[in-house]
């Protein structure tokens, strides 16, 4: 187990959410940097893995819903959540830094137990990423709207993100002087109102310039072409994702995401045809404030059934 290091003074207005997020913080440090994680409960692990622009605050009702029998741990991405917020000199934010960190995040921990992955966007390919490097520790994956290979069928990337990715000063001055990505996630990701505190909640991080960096690196580290610094990478993931096949995975979809499309879950339909697969036809990309009730049930049964491979009907 690491030794908990104290955090920073919090530069993050928190007032008002703790009823809404009433867990105990830990800190890792790695390289100088103070990773945040949440570690509730107790038995089996069970990794949550978030993306952009979210943070753990986004995981609360599940790692409610599952703490009760389960070890749940969730990491804040540096950058992201209650993680330090370095600059581009002292951070790359690339996705092979991303996987190194839950790397040494669950190695410090010592876990002895297998681990259940539950991923989400970005946290897919992180993931995912750690799970082809340690197989032998993954007992059971579970996807929610997210990739880890290339666009199916030569998709193309939604309109807002190939400009955020194309015009470089002018996504600067939106996403970290406007917070214009996070933002806009609180109106496009979810399909149901959110509550003003769930706004406040998920934002809350990303309050200052140099506190949304993450949001930026996020897309713009979307390796696209062979140039792009995370291509090597991401080919990697795409050609070598078969390798988890035999490992028991709960695909759980919101149809009306505005990047992760039926496409792409006909992709992962394809890809492992063995998955179980729920599909939300009201819920969008934040599929866990959609569906707050049916999604930890699901899970919680997954988690509960034999190991099986076999595919239900949805």
């Amino acid at each position: 187990m690491p030794k908990d290091i104290l955090p920073a003074k919090p530069s993050i207005d928190m007032s008002g959410l703790h009823r809404l997020y009433p867990f105990s913080s830990h800190f890792l440090e790695i390289n100088g940097l103070r990773y945040h994680y949440l570690d509730e409960g107790r038995g089996n692990p069970v990794v949550m893995v978030h993306g952009n622009p979210t943070w753990s605050f986004y995981f609360r009702k599940l790692v409610q819903g599952i703490s009760p029998n389960y070890r749940v741990i969730v990491p804040d991405h540096i950058g992201c959540g209650l993680s330090d917020k370095p600059n581009e000199n002292q951070y790359d934010f690339r996705l092979s830094s991303r996987i190194y960190d839950l790397e040494f995040l669950l190695d410090q921990l010592g876990l002895n137990e297998p681990i259940t992955l539950v991923l989400h966007d970005w946290g897919g390919a992180i993931g995912l990423g750690y799970a082809l490097r340690h197989q032998d520790r993954i007992s059971r994956i579970i996807l929610m709207n997210t990739a880890a290979f290339f666009p199916p069928k030569g998709k193309k990337l939604p309109l807002r993100l190939q400009m955020l990715k194309r015009f470089g000063t002018i996504a600067r001055i939106a996403v970290l002087g406007g917070n214009l990505f996070s933002r806009a996630a609180l109106v496009m990701a979810p399909r149901r109102a959110l509550d003003r505190k769930v706004k406040k909640g998920l934002c809350a991080p990303y309050n200052s310039w140099n506190n949304r960096m993450a949001t930026l690196k996020f897309v713009e580290d979307i390796p696209l072409v062979p140039s792009d610094p995370s291509y090597p990478l991401l080919q990697w993931l795409d050609h070598n994702l078969y390798q988890l096949s035999p490992i028991p995975m709960l695909i759980l979809w919101g149809m009306h995401d505005f990047v992760f499309d039926p496409d792409y879950l006909a992709e992962w339909r394809h890809r492992f045809p063995r998955a179980i697969i729920h599909c939300y036809p009201q819920a969008g990309h934040y599929l866990l404030e959609d569906e707050p009730e049916r999604i930890p049930m699901e899970i919680l049964n997954f988690l509960k059934s034999p190991m099986s491979c076999c595919n239900l009907p949805n």
